[in-house]
């Protein structure tokens, strides 16, 4: 347990790395080759809740003339996630991430995306030894927003789950924070603002704009 007694949790895609926008961005492109539309609002009802892979492709299938194979669609849209995305953390993150490794302040990651990606991903931005602990989705019995993840994380971290401070991005993500009887913050971006962020404890438009302070402000 920490001196400070109380840990922070972080959300990784959309929170840590700006994953969604590329996201959306390779699955607009992909649907657009084969004359499909898929706007933002579209793309808003299924962040933090579905399975990328499948609910995409069924959605897709069930409006293209003559839809490609799941294979091809992956193949496709994981080239042009690696053309879109950019590899570097959030507004904010990197410096609230040192400045609580600093003050000494038990990290993890709760997510519901696949280790392969998140534990690579964590590494490739540098953040690897900052996260004492990282839980993904296929780690649970259950994922967002189901608390699973999150109680996982605070098992692992060996701190009880009414210390710990979750940071979100996805109205799903904050349900499960919440369900885990952890204090929650909500950095909406603008594929999500339409999520339900009613729950959150607090709510900032960037990492930036979080503290130490302002975060154990919230546990005590």
């Amino acid at each position: 347990m920490s001196h400070l007694h109380f840990a922070v949790i972080f959300d990784f895609d959309g929170t840590i790395l700006d994953s969604e926008s590329a996201e959306y961005e390779s699955h607009r492109r992909f649907f657009a080759d084969h004359g499909v539309d898929l706007t933002v609002d579209e793309w808003c009802t299924g962040i933090g809740l579905v399975k990328p892979a499948t609910h995409w492709f069924d959605w897709f299938s069930e409006r293209a003339e003559s839809p490609p194979t799941f294979d091809d669609f992956r193949r496709r849209t994981r080239r042009y996630f690696r053309e879109h995305v950019r590899m570097e953390p959030m507004p904010g993150i990197s410096a609230l991430v040192g400045g609580l490794v600093a003050a000494g302040v038990p990290l993890a990651i709760a997510s519901s995306a696949t280790a392969d990606w998140v534990v690579s991903a964590i590494d490739t931005l540098g953040l690897a030894t900052a996260f004492s602990a990282v839980v993904t989705g296929d780690q649970v019995e259950r994922t967002k927003p189901a608390p699973d993840g999150y109680l996982e994380a605070a098992r692992r971290l060996r701190v009880e789950a009414t210390s710990c401070v979750a940071i979100e991005d996805s109205g799903p993500g904050i349900a499960a924070a919440h369900a885990a009887g952890m204090k929650t913050v909500a950095i909406p971006h603008q594929l999500n603002r339409t999520h339900d962020f009613e729950r959150a404890d607090l709510r900032v438009e960037s990492a930036a704009d979080l503290t130490l302070e302002r975060l154990r402000a919230l546990v005590s």
